[in-house]
């Protein structure tokens, strides 16, 4: 069973939608909406770091840290 590599604030929406239903819906508790389909190409690859700084996101610090411990 292969581990899953810890997430940083340089990790993209994309890596993070990739693990799964738990993890888009901990990017919702924390601000950033997906929506249906989520098809913008670009706010897919943009990083956690970039969607905190324009505001997307809220609380990084915590949302890494949910996100790491269910690894």
């Amino acid at each position: 069973m292969s581990e899953r590599p810890a997430f940083t604030p340089h990790s993209r929406i994309r890596d993070v939608l990739d693990v799964g239903p738990l993890a888009r819906h901990a990017l919702w508790r924390h601000g950033y909406e997906t929506g249906e389909g989520f098809v913008d190409v670009l706010s897919q690859y943009q990083s956690l770091e970039h969607a905190y700084r324009g505001e997307r996101l809220r609380d990084l610090t915590a949302l890494l840290a949910e996100l790491n411990s269910a690894q």
